[in-house]
């Protein structure tokens, strides 16, 4: 079989859903046939195994452990969803202490066990404090790690498709930057529906209100309607981010990455971005006064969200970020 890549790809979180679905997307797509399942969870994780195995993917090397050590031996891509995951009535904020406890003790991992890993892909919640917990302890170069923001974009262009009653694929320009999580900020001056600009469409300024609102309840409404969260759409994504990472097609969604210049500084946020065999590249999105305003709320939401772990003692100090990663 013509796989991407033989480089051990390791899934952590496999007894769960989402961990589950990472592990079958992937070899549907033939990134690697050296996939390593991860839990700490081991009915679960035999579980998984077992259903994996019975779908018979040739050439396929599936290992899986519960040892952390054994997990990240070799490792050259790893996707992370090894967190709490939410459920009705929360909020992606309300996980923050125990999953970015979870975050420092993955981070400081790789740096034990695999530092010349090339990507990491972290999506367990909230993803823009846990990436950049992962990213300080783990010691790689911020190119290196992003995490999975194209969820709330993809649910954007639904809404949009669904409104317009177009297909989805002809929505194109409408995304989400900043945090992951209810201050996102929403951008479409850009958007067009088939070739027609969003202006022009005469959406009242209600509708549109609510299409905004759906977009940033999405996850949520999904629980509502599965009594769990998510799990089909931020493997796939999730995946997709990885094989672009291993040299695939790239990944142009809007992915979490670290971010630290003139105008946005020490936090991980959803930019316009690519991912490719280098890492993760963006650049600065253009959009209207109001949709930047929007940004720069989300920004200044994420920075008292990063001043809280650093007040947990999750990561040191900013003043300090250099000792910790010295590719910071």
């Amino acid at each position: 079989m013509n796989y991407l890549t033989n480089e051990k790809l390791v899934i952590v979180g496999a007894a769960g859903m989402i961990g589950s679905n990472m592990a079958q997307t992937a070899l549907m797509l033939k990134l690697t046939p050296n996939v390593c399942l991860y839990d700490v969870y081991e009915p679960g994780l035999r579980g998984v195994v077992a259903e994996i195995d019975h779908c018979a993917f040739e050439g396929a090397n599936v290992t899986w452990t519960t040892d952390p050590a054994v997990a990240y031996k070799d490792a050259k891509y790893i996707i992370s969803s090894g967190g709490a995951p939410r459920k009705e009535g929360m909020t992606r904020e309300d996980l923050l202490r125990g999953n970015c406890q979870i975050a420092e003790e993955f981070g400081k991992d790789v740096k034990k066990y695999c530092p010349d890993v090339k990507h990491i892909v972290v999506i367990f919640n909230p993803a823009d404090l846990t990436g950049l917990v992962v990213l300080l302890h783990s010691g790689l170069r911020p190119e290196c790690v992003t995490t999975l923001a194209a969820l709330d974009s993809t649910r954007l262009q639904e809404a949009l498709a669904q409104e317009f009653g177009v297909q989805q694929c002809k929505v194109t320009g409408a995304y989400t930057y900043g945090g992951h999580g209810e201050a996102m900020a929403v951008f479409a001056s850009k958007a067009m529906i088939d070739g027609t600009p969003l202006s022009e469409k005469n959406l009242s300024a209600e509708r549109w209100a609510e299409i905004k609102h759906n977009t940033v309840q999405g996850g949520s409404n999904i629980i509502k309607l599965r009594g769990r969260s998510s799990f089909q759409s931020p493997a796939y994504n999730a995946v997709k981010m990885i094989e672009a990472a291993m040299g695939g097609d790239k990944f142009t969604w809007p992915a979490g990455c670290y971010v630290n210049n003139a105008e946005y500084q020490n936090v991980m946020m959803a930019m316009p971005s690519v991912i490719d065999a280098e890492g993760v590249h963006f650049c600065a999105p253009a959009g209207t006064k109001e949709e930047l305003a929007d940004l720069r709320a989300s920004y200044e939401h994420l920075c008292k969200m990063r001043d809280e772990i650093i007040t947990l003692g999750i990561i040191p100090p900013v003043s300090d970020w250099k000792s910790c990663n010295p590719n910071l």
